[in-house]
């Protein structure tokens, strides 16, 4: 079962070996980052000599009914669906928040998309992609 989501979490699907993170498998090559927010990682990240960029837009997804492990796991899926095709490989959830409407239960969760990388200017999307093509077939 993967691991609970909660606000503050960081998922990222590869990262610099040197960083030594520990981490949780949470879905296909998407890792949870083990006690670390998004300032602590930054830190540690700028600290051996890489950049950790945050994406300003943000990806909300909506679903009925109060807010439960699974219901949020499956709201991630889809943000990481939607998000999939900019090749970024980091996600930082930034918010879950539970809501009535007509005393019907709702929750919204939204994330903004992060990227680790040595270079100071964010890449483009063709070479995001080729860096995760590269980390792919290095999984194997």
């Amino acid at each position: 079962m993967p691991p609970e989501v909660h606000l503050g979490t960081i998922l990222m699907s590869e990262w610099p070996p040197l960083l030594g993170l520990e981490s949780e498998p949470y879905s296909g090559h998407w890792r949870v980052i083990n006690g670390l927010d998004g300032f602590a990682l930054d830190r540690k990240i700028h600290a051996a000599g890489w950049n950790f960029f945050f994406i300003a837009a943000e990806v909300k997804v909506m679903f009925i009914g109060a807010p439960g492990t699974n219901k949020i796991q499956h709201a991630l899926h889809r943000i990481l669906g939607k998000v999939n095709h900019q090749h970024f490989n980091g996600l930082e959830v930034t918010g879950i928040v539970a809501k009535r409407f007509l005393g019907l239960p709702y929750a919204i969760v939204s994330a903004h998309s992060r990227h680790v990388q040595q270079n100071c200017y964010l890449d483009g999307v063709a070479v995001r992609r080729s860096s995760q093509q590269d980390a792919a077939r290095a999984r194997g």
